[in-house]
């Protein structure tokens, strides 16, 4: 059985190196994964905070206060107190949908500006909050701001790279977002101190300052060639900008590419209808499946409520923040060592690497909290602090493979002509199922109690087999050439078959 690798002897043969617009596209990448990853963070950590938790969610304080009445994996399961966190995503699920169009019609510029300044709105509510409305106000509009940034920044960076630097460049949006978590813990565990009970409102409005530098960003930066050639048809000026960014008056080669797939893409008047066709099966396949796999790993298990999670197993509240922060260490540098390593070793490594650990660590972890955390009563610290390095492990996983290849593969896969409509695809349903986990992980914690580590790694044991089976290699292969991957794939050739044609995408020798 062949599974696509790539095409063999025709990478990187575009010309060009790292320039100063690429380092700050970078920037800007870097800004927009860390407003995701921040909000991520943050909300898990102020629910956690008793001054927050007396403020907008009373009841559950009480019971969190109420000592052995309540099971240790029920204390939390409000469904207000899950709103909060998970109304972001809802808002980013119906506003990643509207931002295919702006990003389409107007550019990946447009969209990046909106996300900024949404974001910079949603922050100013909620630190200013005075009642559960107004904080959940402001997280719709944050939850607005990242449904046009994510669509739109994995764009940006995967049509500003070469292609021998497109898996480490879209990394950096990820190595964003582990160290926008990693900070919002940090940031909660110095709040937590603050005397009167207000830190949480520096924790919900410092997501402003990423936000700004993505709003600057926006404004100062050129759009994409690809996105000039398809919305203004200025030949002249993306050429110019091409030769910016690649550092080389000798973009021809690359330029004709961008035409060819250009030239197609104008033929598409409603590109979610094109996506549906019978030879955009692989690419509408994979925009569904990897944000749902990417979800279904457990992640938000830990992102969201590691430290309602580490309080649950019997940390107190600084411990289970402090916690936080040293699992988020742990992603971050595996982020980084993924970034280095995944257009050297591709993409399928990665994921199989990945899948191998998170899967080991969760039965593990099951078992571990299964044997001796019951209903009430909780962890002696050795046992708390043997969980707290296992999920280190987990996460590292996660790190290594579905945290940065979850953005990275969506955002190479599509052809221009579909390209901004898979990717809105591809983040409503990161959203949709954010959302969904987001609002019934505590009530699953009542239930399932210790078994939602195994209900997670068995999703992980099947989206591993599916990555295995499924998805070609795409490490070095140019963007507008990813297309004719699937048609030598075992499987999905009999999808796309000879309706790829070989004469716009004939690689030149």
């Amino acid at each position: 059985m062949a599974f696509a690798e790539g095409i063999p002897g025709e990478r990187g043969q575009y010309n060009g190196k790292v320039t100063l617009l690429v380092v700050l596209s970078c920037v800007v990448a870097a800004s927009g994964g860390l407003i995701f990853g921040y909000d991520l963070g943050v909300s898990g950590g102020v629910t956690s905070m008793d001054p927050f938790l007396k403020k907008f969610f009373p009841n559950v304080y009480r019971r969190m206060k109420e000592g052995t009445k309540i099971s240790n994996y029920c204390k939390f399961d409000s469904q207000l107190l899950t709103l909060f966190t998970s109304s972001l995503y809802l808002s980013g699920l119906v506003s990643s949908l509207f931002a295919s169009t702006v990003t389409r019609v107007f550019g990946r510029k447009a969209s990046m500006l909106v996300a900024g300044v949404a974001v910079l709105i949603g922050s100013a509510l909620g630190g200013a909050a005075s009642n559960l409305y107004m904080l959940v106000f402001g997280r719709l509009f944050l939850g607005i701001g990242l449904g046009f940034g994510n669509q739109s920044i994995p764009l940006y960076i995967s049509e500003m790279a070469l292609p021998k630097h497109r898996g480490a460049m879209n990394i950096i949006f990820d190595t964003g977002v582990g160290i926008g978590v990693l900070i919002a813990n940090i940031i909660n565990f110095c709040t937590e101190k603050i005397d009167g009970g207000w830190g949480w409102r520096i924790s919900l409005s410092m997501a402003a300052v990423p936000a700004s530098i993505l709003t600057i960003g926006a404004i100062i930066l050129p759009d994409t060639p690809n996105s000039l050639i398809q919305k203004d048809n200025n030949l002249e000026k993306a050429k110019r900008v091409l030769q910016r960014i690649r550092g080389t008056s000798d973009v021809q080669r690359e330029l004709d590419d961008l035409l060819k797939a250009s030239s197609i893409s104008k033929t598409t008047k409603d590109p979610f209808k094109k996506i549906l066709q019978r030879k955009y099966r692989p690419q509408l396949v994979m925009a569904v499946a990897i944000p749902f796999f990417a979800q279904m790993t457990g992640i938000n298990v830990i992102t969201f409520y590691a430290p309602i999670l580490f309080r649950t197993i019997g940390l107190r509240e600084s411990s289970s923040l402090l916690s936080a922060v040293v699992i988020r260490c742990f992603n971050v540098g595996c982020t980084f060592i993924s970034m280095f390593v995944v257009d050297k070793q591709g993409r399928r490594v990665l994921f199989m690497l990945g899948g191998i650990q998170m899967l080991a660590t969760q039965v593990t972890i099951g078992g571990f909290m299964t044997a001796l955390l019951g209903d009430h009563g909780g962890l002696s610290k050795a046992s708390a602090y043997v969980v707290l390095v296992l999920i280190c492990i987990y996460i590292s996983g996660f790190g290594l493979s579905w945290g940065p290849l979850g953005w990275l593969v969506p955002s190479e896969i599509y052809p221009l002509e579909i390209r901004s409509a898979g990717q809105s695809i591809t983040v409503a349903v990161s959203f949709f199922f954010c959302f969904l986990i987001g609002q019934t992980f505590l009530a699953m914690l009542c239930h399932m109690k210790a078994g939602i580590f195994f209900f997670f790694g068995g999703w992980v044991a099947l989206m591993t087999l599916f990555i295995y089976f499924f998805l070609p290699e795409t490490k070095n292969v140019p963007i507008e050439k990813v297309e004719k991957l699937w048609k030598e794939h075992w499987f999905w050739k009999r999808f796309v078959g000879d309706e790829v044609d070989d004469s716009i995408y004939k690689l030149d020798k």
